[in-house]
């Protein structure tokens, strides 16, 4: 059981941890077709508030509409579960949401017919910084995978879909293996794309730079909050196709994610990213995210949501 998770909604119902349970047959275990967030509950002077939860529900079902998945559920019925799952766990510390709407048992076919089950279900524990709590200070060590991200028309990439995070494996457990923290994929065309389940930001020269949605890369939500974050401080910010060897000659370079939240960057490859920590407009764009929760930065967005 994961930190603090003793309950799971699954289907409309909360149950115990242990009884959320699928078939072996459901058709996402064989094929991949499910669609999942992450979301994160911060504590904040003004009591639990949740991230940007209209958003993360909203990507939710526009995945599930590329995967023409009819989700059996409402957006205020998820976003409601999701609060729900929150208090049911007694989760006062932080936390990290999962839900997950998938093609269940059926038919066992690749091609599901319009009257295939979906199933839903939203966990909840509690999760620290993916890369490290060290690691939001002193940043991580990084390499460029052999292992390239899907090209556009093979595998939509908009979609935070199951079956994309197979390319997500292989890039992660090979940085590890070669003793890397993360691994940076590139795209089908040679250009640098993103982490193995992070956005990718560098810095040069006092502008920062990230790959476009044509990079094969998933639109993150905090990839969405750093750059209008950068843009409120004055940061120039630009999204651009991005070379291999521009990793190598950046001055600060970050991932981003939910899990991740602004991860400093300090090597590629073992070259050292600047001074091989964490830079001061990495450091300024940490604090005026985590200014969102500690209260030193405006909600100007709405982005904090109440239990």
């Amino acid at each position: 059981m994961y930190k603090g998770g003793n309950y799971i909604w699954h289907n409309g119902q909360i149950v115990e941890w242990e009884d959320a349970k699928v078939h072996v047959l459901s058709h996402a275990l064989h094929y991949g077709s499910s669609v999942f967030e992450g979301i994160r509950l911060y504590i904040t002077p003004n009591g639990p508030k949740i991230f940007r939860l209209q958003d993360h529900v909203s990507r939710l079902y526009n995945s599930a509409k590329i995967y023409r998945m009819e989700i059996p559920y409402s957006r205020a019925d998820l976003t409601k579960a999701c609060k729900d799952i929150i208090t049911q766990n007694e989760l006062n510390n932080g936390a990290y949401i999962r839900p997950i709407a998938f093609r269940g048992y059926g038919e066992i076919g690749l091609a599901p017919k319009d009257d295939h089950p979906v199933d839903v279900s939203i966990a909840a524990w509690e999760w620290g910084t993916y890369l490290g709590e060290d690691a939001l200070k002193n940043g991580v060590e990084v390499c460029v995978s052999s292992w390239q991200r899907v090209a556009p028309n093979t595998i939509p990439t908009m979609a935070k879909a199951g079956g994309n995070y197979l390319s997500s494996t292989l890039i992660s457990t090979e940085a590890k293996r070669l003793g890397f923290d993360e691994g940076i994929a590139l795209s089908s065309s040679g250009k640098v794309s993103e982490g193995a389940g992070e956005n990718l930001f560098i810095v040069k020269d006092d502008v920062i730079y990230t790959p476009p949605a044509s990079s094969g890369i998933l639109t993150g939500i905090t990839r969405d909050t750093v750059v209008k974050l950068s843009k409120d401080v004055g940061f120039d910010l630009k999204e651009e196709e991005i070379n291999r060897e521009s990793l190598y000659l950046a001055d600060e370079m970050f991932f981003t994610g939910t899990a991740a939240e602004i991860t400093p960057i300090k090597s590629v490859d073992r070259i050292i990213i600047g001074q091989g920590k964490r830079g001061p407009i990495t450091k300024k764009l940490q604090d005026k995210f985590f200014g969102l929760f500690s209260g030193s930065t405006d909600d100007k967005y709405s982005w904090l949501d109440s239990i």
